[in-house]
């Protein structure tokens, strides 16, 4: 089924009823509107030109990496893939993490480098192995665009496409990419119906017996701290020369030291950004929302599906090489089979129907006039 965005908010959709007579375990709760920052507000005509820029390569070095490109519509708004993609000569070294409801996020990418959608989205446009792009050479080709001068002219009144206001539209597309009427939604909201008998079983482990809710708790399910896991390393960097490539030049580039250069064979994780001994191996906690069109899982894709997830906490995690600081709380958990179906099925409730829109048409750069372009 196809959507299309909703360029509208502010409004609530609907009214929220009255909790219905069944218990709703403490600590999670629907979804609501997505949170506006006062420095980006929303209007039509910057969330228009926000979802062309997210579609168009023209934001990237080697003009072939839009958004779009690591966040697929048709594949959760991720890459179903373990491994997100990267310029030619490159591949990425961690999972592309679904833009759905990415609006709701404190903190953005695995390690929690970017503190708002307007920083994650000059990021991945800087990245050194998706993006590559330079500031000036990207609004030097905006302004070849006379759809785009335009554009940034009515949006922001910028004589000139100013980069970071690029930045800032495409920002504002990404808050409405939001699901808030899953079965998850609903049954919170009051609707009994709304969950299956197994769903509700599964949701009663969730905040029970599994005790997921110690991590993946309030209404996007995360408490957005880090945790080591023990998930494998990707296989990758034992099979694939551009992808050992890529991780050897991420651990140089963000400051590992020698030693570690030539022995870490593991993504340390959050201690690229704290170089505290502590965090190596530590990841943040992902939403669980739309989970179920964004496999595979965990920071680099080596769990396939979300019954290979329940069974990797099931048994406790697993073992990689910064096991020392493996977090203390995953133990066994002693779920049955048919418990772990259960919970898989509640999994699945925390999605509704997959966002499917169709890209907009793109304008073309087209030649300034000596004059103009001499400015």
């Amino acid at each position: 089924m196809k959507h299309t965005t909703a360029i509208t908010f502010g409004l609530a959709l609907l009214a929220t009823p009255l909790l219905a007579d069944m218990p709703r375990p403490d600590g999670l709760s629907a979804l609501g509107d997505a949170p506006i920052p006062a420095d980006n507000p929303m209007s039509p005509e910057k969330i228009a030109l926000g979802e062309m820029l997210f579609f168009d390569p023209i934001l990237s070095g080697n003009y072939d990496m839009p958004c779009s490109a690591c966040h697929l519509p048709d594949a959760g708004w991720a890459v179903q893939a373990p491994i997100s993609f990267g310029y030619p000569g490159t591949t990425h070294w961690r999972n592309s993490q679904t833009i759905v409801n990415s609006a709701y996020y404190g903190k953005l990418f695995w390690a929690g480098s970017s503190g708002s959608l307007e920083h994650q989205a000059r990021s991945a446009a800087r990245g050194g192995v998706a993006g590559n792009g330079e500031d000036d050479m990207m609004e030097a080709r905006l302004a070849f665009v006379p759809e785009y001068r335009e554009q940034f002219a009515d949006v922001f009144g910028d004589d000139w496409p100013n980069i970071r206001h690029a930045y800032d539209a495409i920002a504002a597309y990404e808050r409405t990419i939001v699901q808030t009427d899953t079965p998850f939604d609903k049954y919170m909201n009051g609707d009994d119906a709304a969950l299956s008998e197994a769903q509700v079983r599964g949701l009663e482990l969730f905040s029970g017996k599994a005790n997921c809710t110690s991590c993946h708790t309030g209404p996007m399910l995360t408490d957005e701290k880090y945790y080591n896991l023990g998930v494998p390393p990707y296989s990758g960097w034992q099979e694939d020369e551009i992808a050992q490539i890529t991780f050897r030049f991420e651990l140089f580039a963000k400051g590992s030291t020698e030693e570690m250069y030539r022995s870490t064979k593991d993504d340390p994780g959050l201690y690229f950004r704290t170089k505290q001994k502590a965090d190596k191996g530590k990841f943040r906690t992902p939403s669980l929302r739309y989970t179920k069109y964004t496999y595979p899982y965990m920071h680099n894709g080596m769990l396939e599906t979300l019954r290979d997830v329940v069974e990797f906490y099931n048994d406790g995690g697993g073992v990689n090489e910064f096991a020392d600081n493996k977090t203390a709380m995953i133990q066994p958990l002693g779920l049955s089979d048919g418990e772990m179906d259960d919970l898989v099925a509640f999994l699945e409730s925390l999605s509704g129907e997959e966002l499917l829109i169709d890209a907009p048409e793109l304008p073309e750069m087209q030649p300034l006039p000596a004059t103009a372009a001499a400015n």
